[in-house]
């Protein structure tokens, strides 16, 4: 009788180490997913900004092209970088968890913010087009998201952190794998980034000074 109590007993913390055990796992897999859920929102508001840049190109484009004058390989620039931009096939909805999905899609935005930079300098050249309130309020425009983008993305990356961070901790590297949870990508900073954008004309060589004549 005696044995089969300490039998019982010791079933009895089999069962119950058991369950905590699986209790512990269910929390964990239910965080991951909170997690993940949570970096694949903020990816859709990364890919809103960035679309609502996209969106103000053709009105930018529209009314910069109406300038007399206005450089015609400028304006070609951001028309090619935008719809390099659109040649990128990446989930709205779902974070990338591959580094090269992710470059490919940095890379042609970051095409686009030099094409958009450089045509914002060159329009300084350009006083009646700076005069014009539509150009003040698209380049105040542009001006805005491209600072939310800044934000957006600094914010993906916080998230990104946590949810591989999470994948990565014991206990939930033993099972994470299993699940279909992999590590998400990260943006990064364009070598150069911290550098404006230069912008050199070519009005021709400037007249040499003329040397003074002997007496």
């Amino acid at each position: 009788m005696k044995k089969a109590g300490i039998g019982c007993a010791i079933l009895g913390a089999i069962v119950l180490v058991a369950l905590i055990l699986i209790a512990s796992a269910a929390a964990g897999y239910n965080r991951l997913v909170r997690l993940s859920q949570a970096t694949d929102k903020q990816w859709a508001q990364v890919q809103n900004v960035y679309q609502r840049r996209a969106d103000l190109v053709p009105n930018l484009v529209a009314t910069v092209s109406g300038a007399a004058n206005f450089e015609k390989s400028t304006l070609e620039q951001v028309t090619a970088a935008r719809a390099s931009v659109g040649q990128v096939r990446i989930s709205p909805n779902s974070a990338p968890d591959s580094a090269g999905q992710l470059g490919e899609f940095d890379k042609a935005q970051g095409q686009l913010s030099s094409a958009l930079s450089r045509l914002l300098v060159v329009a300084e050249r350009y006083p009646e087009l700076r005069a014009t309130e539509n150009f003040k309020e698209l380049q105040a425009q542009l001006e805005g998201t491209e600072n939310r983008i800044a934000v957006e993305r600094g914010r993906f990356n916080e998230v990104v952190q946590q949810y591989n961070s999470a994948i990565r901790s014991f206990p939930a590297i033993l099972y994470a794998p299993y699940f279909g949870f992999r590590e998400k990508a990260y943006f990064s900073a364009a070598p150069g980034a911290e550098t404006a954008p230069k912008v050199q004309f070519d009005f021709g060589k400037p007249a040499p000074t003329p040397t003074p004549e002997k007496p």
